[in-house]
């Protein structure tokens, strides 16, 4: 756990919890009879009401305790999971989320009236109690015998036994004995150890999962043992164990009529559960410090590189060489430490779904699949508005109504599906759907309306389908408070592209669209190709080249200024790097052509020479030159020039235009 504001540490675990929360209501939506997201939504509100009120949220914990208290109730089966009960613990979970946030801005309107139709839904759907419930209640009390032993470090990572026990006196009465056997010698003490066991009887109403539910922030490494017991002696009697008592200890239950492990025995107990507590929380910025640092010395290792390349020296190369391995195992580990899983990512999209199919009045399931694959958490951050705007079209314009659904031989429920895969060093995420696919003549009259495209242009699909992404275009006949207007498109595209990531859009008449998007595992280091125009040099992302031919001599002739080139039998264009950048140093007479991909689109960019792979680390460009073209960042070299690193979106697309123009001639 991290230093600092413990009031902000609790705000980053609350929000990790509130999403687990979520996802747990809408999973509980789907299957109101699966038990595991109801105990996932108990825990979760269980924890933030206890943690919540440990470090002085006691707004959030009181509101908590009341939907707490009903999902108490559905575990005991006396409240049905009915979807208006999801509803409105949805509603509170947003509460939740501002009264930790920004307790200031919660209004107290609002709490009202989720209280109130919590109440009117936990009576109507509550079970029937007999009058003489309170007599019941006399008749079911219990008595259990409680043993907790907390780790060593528990203090250290902020656990309050007090709290604790607490919590177990709520339940009903309690008496409580400290078990001080285990304290050492004053000069052996540690004073940050917890070194004291409880031991308690407590009488109460509760089942035993209530009183395990005590321990839930800590189960993992506490030694807890919860037996019934016949009658209620006082606490640290000796007594015959009963049969078949409840165990939960981190290294495994231990039958009550065995002998009590020695201090070896317990030590070697204390070292496996040691593990459980390996982790620890570490602020975003100190892991962007963290990969500048790691940039930098991949940059100074370069310069080393270019130093002794021309040495005799060979302790002094291999140095350099260790250096090497050493720099890039760091930037390795670096880089793995940042990756997050896209679960994070696809979970939030559940809600966007359900309360935009409400809105729209549309039966729409959300399916997904590779959630485990891994990406950069900034690519995390900035992919989510991209992945908004595409979820929002499909609901909205791709997903027919039920009946037309029907019409059309289709299930009345309609579909998304997200899913995500590594490919080599990129991340292909896809979100597809069922509904009726894209019009390709309103697509093309709208363009032509526009004048992005001259009438009667031959497109392929792909291209008529990247036209969506155009600022300002929008096939909509009707705006709708989802979409119609004709921007977010765009936002996608942009996004993306300041990603260096692709998109690639295919659809099939009434079969569905599927959008693609091929993103690059991290934004700081890449691997790239390093080439020469003129006396400047350059960095290809090496993921977007195919291969390197050399350029024909009598090419011009032979195409008579069409920059084309047969590639196997396929017709590649070409750009002139040489021209784009005004390049005036006179060409090298053997040119090499560097052929790159984006998508199923091919270009070709003429060069003067490859200098060979090149581990880029990506510097952004000044404001200043923001709005350069066809550069995408900078990189600096061994010997402290800088190269810049071209933007193949662009580029490509420079080159489908030239293609187009070629075909209208």
């Amino acid at each position: 756990m991290t230093g600092g504001d413990p009031g902000q540490v609790f705000r980053e675990e609350a929000a990790e919890l509130l999403a687990d929360l979520e996802s747990a209501l809408l999973r509980l939506e789907q299957n109101p009879t699966d038990r595991e997201p109801l105990d996932t939504a108990f825990r979760a509100l269980h924890t933030i009401k206890g943690s919540g009120s440990m470090f002085g949220f006691e707004a959030a914990a009181s509101f908590t305790h009341h939907l707490e208290s009903a999902f108490d109730r559905m575990r005991k089966g006396e409240l049905a999971a009915t979807t208006a009960m999801i509803g409105i613990a949805l509603a509170a979970k947003d509460h939740i989320r501002i009264l930790i946030e920004d307790p200031a801005s919660a209004d107290p309107a609002v709490v009202d009236g989720i209280l109130a139709r919590l109440a009117d839904l936990s009576g109507s759907a509550a079970m029937s109690a007999p009058l003489g419930r309170e007599r019941d209640d006399e008749e079911s009390r219990a008595s259990w015998r409680v043993r907790f032993r907390l780790a060593p470090d528990a203090l250290e990572r902020g656990t309050n036994p007090l709290l604790l026990l607490d919590e177990l006196r709520g339940l009903g009465e309690a008496k409580i004995v400290a078990l001080t056997d285990d304290v050492p010698p004053l000069e052996a003490l540690e004073p940050t150890s917890c070194h004291i066991g409880w031991e308690l009887i407590l009488t109460t109403t509760h089942p035993r999962s209530t009183i395990e539910d005590v321990f839930i922030f800590v189960i993992d490494e506490t030694e807890l043992t919860i037996e019934p017991m016949s009658a209620m002696p006082e606490p640290g009697a000796e007594q015959e164990p009963v049969p078949m008592p409840v165990t939960a200890m981190v290294a495994g239950p231990v039958p009550s009529k065995e002998p009590a492990p020695s201090k070896a025995d317990g030590a070697a107990e204390k070292g496996r559960a040691q593990p459980a507590a390996n982790s620890i929380r570490v602020p975003a910025e100190r892991l962007d410090d963290l990969m500048d640092q790691v940039g930098e010395l991949v940059i100074a290792h370069a310069r080393l590189k270019q130093l002794i390349s021309d040495s005799v020296d060979l302790q002094i190369k291999s140095v350099t060489e260790e250096i090497e391995r050493l720099s890039n195992g760091l930037r390795d580990i670096t880089m793995g430490i940042r990756m997050v899983p896209v679960e994070s990512l696809f979970g939030r999209f559940r809600r966007l779904v359900r309360d935009l199919s409400q809105e729209l009045g549309k039966d729409v399931a959300l399916t997904m699949s590779g959630e485990e694959t891994e990406l950069d958490k900034t690519m995390i951050e900035r992919l989510n508005d991209p992945l908004v705007h595409i979820i929002r079209n499909s609901l909205d314009h791709g997903l027919e109504p039920a009946a037309e659904r029907v019409a059309a031989g289709k299930a009345p429920q309609g579909r998304i599906h997200l899913s995500a895969r590594h490919a080599g060093t990129r991340v292909l995420m896809t979100i597809r759907d069922d509904g009726r696919g894209l019009d390709r003549d309103r697509i093309r009259a709208k363009a032509e309306e526009q004048e992005l495209i001259p009438p009667g242009a031959k497109l392929s699909d792909a291209e008529l389908f990247q036209l969506i992404f155009h600022p300002g275009f929008s096939t909509a006949r009707t705006l709708t408070s989802v979409s119609g207007r004709g921007i977010g498109m765009d936002v996608v595209k942009r996004t993306i592209d300041g990603l260096r990531g692709t998109i690639e859009v295919s659809s099939l008449p009434g079969g569905g669209t599927e959008i693609t998007l091929g993103l690059p595992l991290t934004l700081a280091i890449i691997d790239g190709l390093l080439v020469r125009v003129g006396q400047g040099r350059y960095v290809i992302p090496l993921f977007a080249v195919e291969e390197c031919v050399e350029l024909p001599a009598d090419v011009e002739r032979r195409h008579a200024n069409r920059n084309f080139l047969n590639i196997r039998g396929a017709l590649v264009p070409f750009l002139r790097l040489r021209d784009s950048f005004a390049v005036r140093h006179p060409p090298d007479p053997y040119q090499k052509i560097v052929i790159i991909s984006s998508g199923d689109k091919r270009v070709g960019l003429v060069v003067d020479q490859v200098l060979g792979d090149h581990q880029t680390v990506i510097k952004s460009m000044s404001k200043l030159h923001a709005g350069v073209a066809n550069f995408s960042g900078a990189t600096i070299l061994g010997d402290g020039s800088v190269a810049l690193i071209l933007d193949i979106a662009q580029i490509v697309a420079a080159g489908q235009t030239q293609e187009l123009r070629r075909e209208a001639c």
